[in-house]
């Protein structure tokens, strides 16, 4: 590692891609998609080896528990984007990022709670009676509309 490597990354030891794949589980592969999406950061050496600083693990373990919540990386991105890649972060470069979160897990956990209130009777057309379908929703007329749960993805077009 050479002594300009060294200053981007103040008292952050720097880590091969191996490395930081066998401390967080994740392969390789992902590990260049999100470089290549910005999600993460590291640098190439002399020898055209990637490092990582040790900071990044914590961003990409962060990436690992979104995706597992169903989390899109875009979201994620947003989530992330104040804290610093260059540095090590601060705990307020944290505290800032978890307010994010907080925010997206919000959302995600009320757009949950929709779905199961209108899935208790809902079969797939949208009249959200099992009951009610052979009267609201004859011969399946609705799917001449097109594929999907048709009055459902209306009500939400009108949100």
């Amino acid at each position: 590692m050479n002594a300009s490597h060294q200053r981007a990354y103040p008292g952050d030891e720097l880590l091969s891609i191996g490395e930081v794949s066998e401390r967080t589980g994740v392969a390789r592969s992902a590990l260049h998609y999100y470089e290549e999406l910005g999600l993460i950061q590291s640098f190439r050496t002399a020898g055209n080896q990637r490092r990582y600083p040790r900071h990044m693990i914590r961003r990409i373990s962060l990436i690992t528990v979104g995706r597992r919540l169903g989390i899109g990386l875009n979201d994620i991105g947003e989530a992330l984007a104040d804290v610093p890649m260059d540095h090590r972060p601060s705990d307020a470069d944290w505290q800032r990022a978890s307010r994010d979160w907080m925010r997206v897990l919000e959302l995600r956990r009320k757009a949950i709670e929709e779905l199961e209130d209108q899935l208790l009777g809902c079969i797939g057309c949208g009249c959200l009676s099992m009951k009610a379908c052979a009267l609201v929703n004859p011969d399946d007329q609705l799917a001449e509309e097109g594929a999907g749960a048709r009055r459902l993805e209306a009500a939400a077009e009108l949100r």
